[in-house]
């Protein structure tokens, strides 16, 4: 059940990382590892896809501690996808909070 949840919310993870700040890939990972496992390879896969739907965007910038470094940030298209998922999730949370809570409705 945990892999089916992170794989349907890991999309809405992402984009609201995005929201707050450019971030490189590594960054993403090591910031979401730090509430769920997550690997580089569900990471950069979620990320070509987000690219290729418009939602984000990236470019390079050189680092001084080694190779240049792919930063991602949000398109004005991402941010109105994370608002949509983030209402959805909040909605189906609180309901399954309230059922788990025993305040379902008959």
């Amino acid at each position: 059940m945990q892999t089916q949840l992170k794989r349907g919310t890991l999309e809405l993870c992402v984009l609201s990382i995005l929201r707050r700040g450019d971030r490189y890939g590594y960054e993403l990972v090591n910031i979401i590892s730090g509430c769920m496992h997550v690997t580089e390879g569900t990471i950069y896969p979620l990320m070509k896809r987000l690219k290729d739907a418009g939602s984000i965007d990236s470019y390079i910038v050189e680092s001084q501690e080694g190779p240049p470094r792919k930063y991602y940030r949000i398109t004005d298209g991402g941010v109105a996808v994370q608002k949509e998922q983030e209402t959805e999730w909040r909605t189906f949370a609180t309901a399954v909070n309230r059922l788990l809570d025993g305040e379902e409705q008959i």
